[in-house]
């Protein structure tokens, strides 16, 4: 007797704000996070089968779970400007950049083609939701969330990330094969970043709501089965020490013009007779060696702000409009009294001590402590209902609220 199935989307739930890090999780395998992160995290692999136990448990009362986002939902983010997509043919290899007509992407039940949508967190809630389940690793490492989508056949090729990454099987299944070797030299006639000479370890096949991280440098290529195989990638990022110092710098080099001392002229009317004028003087190096000293530009506290105002930057693509009807300081008071204050999906919050970074800026800066308070809510909680706050015109939490950095839950 054929058991009649019910397709219906996955739904997936917000993590909690208190995440028990000493349990085993169900994501992880039954391992608890502390323990991932001390075994595998940026070291070795791990398979998990039934990481989300919800496609199991419909599957034994025959329903079967879809991914929460459409062929038809992706086909629509695809061919909008906000959202960075590619779409790749196998068979021969092809890239092109989006946006994309509906017309220009494959049918779901073509072969060998793939479409990737970048920073979806910022485009669907259940994306979002996704992302809370891995708040266990720090947020100056999130990159974003991707979701593939493909027909039989469809990949993107053997290659290698220089990044972690959480391959999530959301639809469909995958063939995924996977090595450690040393040789990760690239195909250089082909239009993407192709391993040359790949050879793999480990083989298996995902079924929807197996997931498989793996650490920086191990070569993978993923096969899907199914049409319409969807694959939800979950990478963190891992900027060189060049990118980091060179930000930090810049933005440290651009505090100084907040110091009126420095725009005192060099002095030197101790300088004598020089046989040497070629040579910078030393008058000129003792005064500059003073003023470095002064300012401690040889600690790293001098360097943390700016390097967190460049890791809270939102993506290339984000877009932020104001409210619509924007609410006075004093309705927003007391629309925040009951409703809570969230970042704008697009929004990127980072905290160094008591400071509070969003969008590349320092916004507890010359804030009151109630403000500062508040701020530092958002970034731990990612959103905040608050009764304490007493004024709020011309602060960093009202400007961010009318710029559209932050929202009120609808």
């Amino acid at each position: 007797m054929t058991a009649f199935y019910l397709s219906k989307p996955y739904q997936p739930p917000q993590a909690p704000q208190n995440l028990p890090l000493k349990q085993p999780w169900a994501l992880l395998g039954g391992i608890s996070p502390d323990r991932f992160m001390k075994q595998y995290w940026h070291k070795k692999p791990l398979l998990v089968r039934g990481a989300i136990p919800a496609f199991a448990l419909s599957a034994k009362n025959d329903e079967v779970l879809d991914s929460p986002i459409s062929y038809e939902e992706i086909v629509h983010f695809a061919g909008q400007e906000e959202v960075e997509s590619r779409l790749i043919q196998s068979k021969p290899w092809h890239l092109d950049h989006g946006p994309f007509t509906n017309k220009s992407i494959p049918k779901i039940d073509r072969s060998d083609w793939t479409l990737l949508l970048q920073g979806m967190e910022a485009h669907h809630p259940a994306a979002a939701k996704i992302l809370s389940w891995f708040r266990f690793i720090p947020d100056a490492r999130l990159d974003d969330l991707m979701i593939s989508i493909a027909g039989i056949g469809g990949g993107v090729g053997p290659h290698f990330d220089s990044y972690d990454v959480f391959l999530i099987q959301m639809s469909g299944r995958r063939q995924w094969c996977i090595s450690e070797q040393k040789d990760l030299s690239l195909n250089p006639n082909l239009p993407l970043k192709i391993l040359k000479n790949f050879k793999h370890e480990q083989e298996w096949i995902l079924e929807p709501g197996d997931m498989l991280y793996l650490p920086p440098q191990v070569a993978h290529d993923g096969i899907a089965l199914d049409s319409g195989c969807q694959t939800w990638s979950v990478g963190f990022r891992s900027p060189s020490f060049k990118e980091l110092l060179q930000e930090g710098l810049w933005r440290l080099a651009e505090s100084l013009e907040q110091l009126p001392e420095l725009e005192n002229k060099f002095a030197d009317p101790q300088q004598l007779a020089t046989a040497n004028a070629e040579q910078l003087p030393d008058e000129l190096i003792k005064q500059l060696k003073t003023q470095l000293d002064t300012l401690q530009l040889h600690q790293i506290d001098r360097f943390l702000p700016g390097i967190a105002a460049y890791l809270s930057e939102p993506k290339q693509q984000a877009y932020f409009d104001g409210p619509k009807n924007c609410l006075s300081p004093k309705q927003f008071l007391l629309k925040l009294a009951k409703t809570a204050l969230l970042p704008n999906p697009q929004t990127r919050i980072l905290s160094l001590g008591k400071q509070v970074f969003c969008n590349g800026d320092n916004v507890t800066k010359g804030q009151p402590p109630s403000v500062a308070a508040a701020w530092s809510t958002l970034s731990a909680n990612k959103r905040l209902v608050t009764q304490q706050l007493k004024s709020i015109d011309k602060t960093s939490l009202y400007e961010a609220y009318l710029a559209g950095w932050l929202i009120f839950e609808d």
